[in-house]
């Protein structure tokens, strides 16, 4: 017997009412880093060994500069609904839950915006 309403039926909610959400995310970030990720793959091949300035002017350009600026964004975000998941799946106590849960978010604020800072002095410096 199905006690779920039938708009949480449409919705596709669980219990928790967030779980295909978060799958979706996932997999969201997931798709959007392939690209992004075998866009730096042909960079790297590419820029091995050649002088730094070289690299840097190539870093300076905006379109890989927005490239850059897409690949850490989601590279953060996917980061942070991972560690989400374990989290979740592995941590029982509820306090720890949260403390994990608030860390996880924070850590990932700052990271994500140490590696933006980065990319856009490279971007405007170059």
């Amino acid at each position: 017997m199905d006690m779920r309403t039938p708009l949480g039926k449409v919705r596709g909610l669980g219990s928790a009412k967030s779980g295909t959400e978060h799958f979706w995310r996932v997999r969201t970030t997931s798709v959007a880093l392939v690209p992004l990720m075998l866009f730096y793959i042909v960079f790297l091949v590419l820029y091995a060994g050649r002088p730094y300035a070289d690299v840097v002017s190539a870093l300076a350009n905006p379109f890989v500069a927005t490239i850059n600026a897409l690949t850490i964004i989601a590279s953060v975000i996917h980061m942070r609904l991972g560690m989400e998941e374990i989290i979740q799946d592995y941590i029982h106590s509820e306090i720890m839950k949260i403390v994990l849960m608030i860390l996880n978010a924070s850590f990932s604020i700052a990271i994500g915006g140490l590696c933006l800072v980065a990319a856009l002095k490279i971007a405007f410096a170059g």
